[in-house]
């Protein structure tokens, strides 16, 4: 019986490193793109060079982009938090009736294609008495739609997670209000959940092309439209830029993360 459960340890190592190495091996392969000066005929670069970092962090077209991206996902997810939270709490804990329908309502963005979906919303704002169609607040409010899903479900399986209802009915018990009992109690117990859903839902706006492309592409330039305009003139830039991107995102996971620790250690505490 020891002999097979090593056995089964080794197999179960072996696939998870082979699958590792799968999903990296495209990222590893960029980021030698990124660093490549010359690379023709050989494994690994003939030469390396910081020569395409340079260019791109010199330009000032991606600086004003990245910060065009990190403000509109920020605002977008601020404002889905904001609406999710409260509106996911009252359905989850007073109106469990409800779930069904938001269930089915979720999911929408999931069978609209985005290309279908910008050509609505093209074609509703771009007259009438609120033409939006080519701003910011189109934008905002298509990114909003978008992760939707990820924030509805994130909440409400943190929510049921914790027994929210439990939680809530006992602080009741001992004399909280219901504004104190979930800001309190029940919050504090599904935070960790709502910065993960936080962190996904800027992930995917982050890296959303379509939808910004043809909603914005001509008025707004983000990270995303700067890459593909800058993808056209060198293979190496568009890698340095995709590159530079990796990172940013697994160094904010990496901060949310470290909070998030935190935020239970001090909870346990």
């Amino acid at each position: 019986m020891i002999g097979k459960a090593k056995k089964a340890g080794w197999v179960n190592r072996t696939l998870m490193v082979a699958l590792m190495f799968y999903l990296l091996l495209p990222l590893l392969a960029t980021l030698i793109y990124a660093f490549a000066k010359e690379w023709q005929a050989t494994i690994l670069p003939e030469r390396w060079t910081l020569e395409w970092f340079s260019e791109m962090f010199g330009d000032a077209r991606f600086m004003d982009a990245l910060w065009t991206s990190l403000y509109l996902c920020a605002i977008s997810v601020a404002l889905s938090l904001a609406i999710m939270l409260p509106a996911v709490f009252i359905i989850t804990v007073y109106l469990p009736k409800w779930e069904t329908f938001m269930k089915g309502v979720v999911v929408l963005p999931y069978a609209v294609p985005g290309v279908v979906a910008a050509v609505g919303l093209i074609r509703t704002y771009s007259t009438g008495p609120v033409p939006i169609a080519g701003t910011a607040y189109i934008l905002i409010g298509a990114y909003f739609i978008v992760i939707l899903p990820y924030m509805y479900q994130g909440i409400r399986n943190s929510l049921l997670t914790v027994s929210a209802v439990e939680l809530l009915n006992s602080a009741e018990l001992l004399g909280a209000s219901r504004m104190r009992a979930f800001a309190n109690v029940v919050l504090p117990n599904i935070w960790p959940g709502v910065i993960i859903s936080t962190l996904l839902s800027f992930s995917v706006l982050f890296g959303e092309f379509v939808l910004t492309n043809m909603l914005v592409g001509g008025h707004i330039h983000t990270i995303q439209i700067y890459l593909y305009q800058r993808l056209g003139e060198s293979g190496h830039l568009a890698s340095a830029i995709v590159i530079s991107y990796f990172v940013f995102i697994l160094a904010l996971s990496l901060i949310l993360m470290k909070l998030t620790q935190k935020m239970n250690r001090g909870i346990q505490g």
